[in-house]
């Protein structure tokens, strides 16, 4: 299938990376279908990925993998949330936070609090609250992926 994008122009996307989020995402129930897209010059290990809806253009959440910036992020979640995405392994379960990038970089944060889980096996989706006071909605990562690119 082609899609026409605001951030990446025309792209072509195989049904096998459609992504189905049966209630859509939050704020946006509306939107279900998604693919999740990388810059092409730093490859499938860039820091951050493009949720992108196939539905709506000029749609593209960044997104990033928790534990990049929280190596030990673990949410409790419950079981019934999940129930709808089929059987969840470790070889399965895709775990991705969006990231908020405003004007001034040094201000970008992760929202820990409201984590999509994707089943990679049938591409099933969820975006879940996690509840309780562990995880913040604005957790602030500019200087940790600082630290990291300074490291590497």
């Amino acid at each position: 299938m082609k899609v026409m994008t605001k951030n990446f122009g025309e792209i072509e996307i195989e049904d096998s990376k459609v992504i189905h989020f049966q209630g859509g995402i939050i704020g946006f129930p509306e939107l279900t279908e998604f693919t999740l897209l990388h810059d092409e010059e730093k490859g499938k290990d860039a820091g951050i990925h493009w949720l992108q809806s196939l539905q709506e253009p000029a749609f593209a959440m960044p997104v990033m993998d928790p534990l990049l910036v929280v190596p030990d992020y673990n949410p409790s979640v419950e079981d019934e949330l999940l129930k709808p995405l089929g059987e969840l392994t470790a070889e399965n379960l895709l775990v991705m936070v969006t990231v908020t990038v405003p004007s001034d970089l040094t201000k970008m944060s992760v929202n820990l609090q409201g984590p999509i889980v994707i089943n990679a096996d049938n591409r099933k989706a969820c975006q879940v609250i996690v509840e309780g006071e562990g995880y913040v909605v604005k957790y602030p990562i500019y200087e940790i992926l600082k630290a990291k690119k300074a490291g590497e």
